[in-house]
């Protein structure tokens, strides 16, 4: 390993220690209590909006709450539920798979108040445009004496939104399961066959892209519902086959978390800093990319995008990750040498021989072209707040090229490098947030005590 990997590879290991998962984990519980579990309580609210019921003319932003949530969506649907998944298990053992859930039900309670402030501090970029994110949460509402922080956030972000490990790990599972078996390239010489794949995924992604949030939101809003019931029919007849094994691998699960047997190492703290750094990656929660998403939501109500971030953590950690953690168990294939998407292929490949490959394949081209989708845009919102919204054109050009060039070749540097800029975006992000929570619940309360008196309303209605 050369110098620089090292060095980028520790920068990973140091920024997710235990201070930034207190940080995480600490400031997710803070805002339950402080909230009072007040928005777990509205989250039937939640699925009335998504649906559409208080979708009205008017208001600001560029997308819908549904189309904001699959974006969101595809930016965490990803590797992070697979491989994610998959290096959770392989380095922290089942236990880590306690602490992903753990995660995603305080990480519920951090997205209701980062995405809300998304919504209440929107500001206008260079070309004024009105934008949404943790950048501008900071400047709009902390005030400019706050910019470091924020230009701190749009560094990391940039940074933390490179393509190179979607793009590398997708072109992986295609040659690993589809080329090399099929025998269009070999396991050892394999450089044209990355070339021409990376170029073609490069040019799908900037056809979509160039239609920018309108046509990603598009996208993904018909890609993301569409992926996450194929992975849980396809996990859930898994399952099935495997039942009997279900319940002895939920108690290892577990029993696990508090005993840290099956981690490397065999410290409790090993497994609960692997769940919470994965649990992290999967849901995004206290990061603040989906912050970006959020923001652009066509509403004026900050609680109502609030209520709809909390079902990103539901959908992407408590089912799909859970889907690939039962599979990757129940199969027994976690015992063995298989790592990453090679071992959630295994597991798919033990229930379904000769096909299992191909079916996580076209799962793992999908997400991993969604999320490449949202981390352009992610990328081109910090690129434009840095250097000005009528420069951020040029990212594009950038990102692409990283597209063909994470194709070829093995980058851990770079792989160490997003890991670490993943975490350093929670420092902004955590700190406003938490410097801006009374504000947050003071909108919630208002909004709740009106929604409550005109349910109240509808019901005396209902029953003249």
């Amino acid at each position: 390993m050369s110098a620089i990997e090292v060095f980028f590879n520790e920068f990973a290991a140091f920024m997710w220690g235990k201070p930034l998962v207190a940080l995480i984990v600490l400031g997710g519980l803070f805002f339950m209590l402080y909230s009072r579990f007040l928005p777990y309580k509205y989250l039937p609210h939640a699925i009335d909006i998504l649906r559409g019921k208080y979708n009205k003319a008017g208001g600001h932003g560029d997308i819908s709450h549904f189309q904001a949530l699959a974006t969101a969506l595809s930016g965490t649907l990803g590797l992070g539920n697979i491989t994610g998944v998959a290096l959770a298990i392989t380095i922290g053992g089942p236990g880590a798979v306690f602490w992903m859930w753990v995660t995603a039900i305080v990480g519920m309670a951090t997205k209701f108040f980062t995405a809300s402030l998304a919504i209440m501090y929107r500001g206008y970029d260079s070309k004024g445009h009105l934008q949404g994110g943790p950048m501008y949460v900071i400047r709009e509402g902390l005030g400019r004496k706050w910019i470091p922080l924020a230009i701190l956030f749009a560094f990391a972000g940039l940074m933390g939104t490179l393509p190179v490990f979607q793009i590398n790990q997708l072109i992986q599972i295609i040659r690993d399961m589809v080329a090399v078996p099929a025998g269009l390239t070999s396991a050892d010489d394999h450089f044209l066959f990355d070339l021409i794949a990376g170029l073609l995924m490069a040019g799908l992604v900037l056809a979509i892209i160039s239609g920018r949030i309108q046509r990603i939101a598009d996208v993904t809003s018909r890609l993301v519902p569409l992926m996450v019931v194929f992975y849980v029919v396809m996990t859930t007849i898994l399952l099935v086959m495997y039942a009997e094994n279900i319940p002895e691998m939920l108690t290892l699960i577990v029993t696990d978390a508090f005993s840290g047997k099956a981690a490397a190492g065999g410290a409790v703290g090993a497994v609960i800093l692997i769940g919470v750094q994965r649990g992290a990656f999967s849901n995004e929660a206290g990061i603040g990319t989906e912050s970006l998403a959020h923001g652009a939501a066509k509403t004026d109500y900050p609680t109502r995008e609030g209520l709809v971030a909390m079902l990103g953590p539901v959908i992407d950690t408590l089912i799909v990750c859970t889907c690939t953690a039962l599979a990757i168990l129940v199969t027994g294939v976690w015992q063995g040498d298989a790592n990453g998407v090679s071992l959630t292929g295994s597991a798919f490949e033990a229930a379904f021989p000769g096909l299992g490959g191909y079916l996580l394949t076209v799962m793992v081209f999908f997400l991993a072209i969604s999320t490449m989708l949202s981390f352009w845009y992610y990328g081109s919102k910090c690129t434009g707040f840095l250097i000005g919204a009528e420069r951020e054109h040029y990212y594009v050009w950038f990102y692409v090229a990283l597209i063909v060039v994470g194709a070829v070749a093995s980058l851990k540097a770079v792989i160490g490098l997003i890991d670490g800029m993943y975490a350093v975006m929670a420092i902004p992000t955590m700190t406003s947030t938490l410097l801006l929570a009374p504000r947050v619940m003071e909108r919630a309360r208002i909004y709740f005590r009106d929604l409550d008196k005109e349910h109240e309303r509808q019901d005396r209605d209902s029953s003249n």
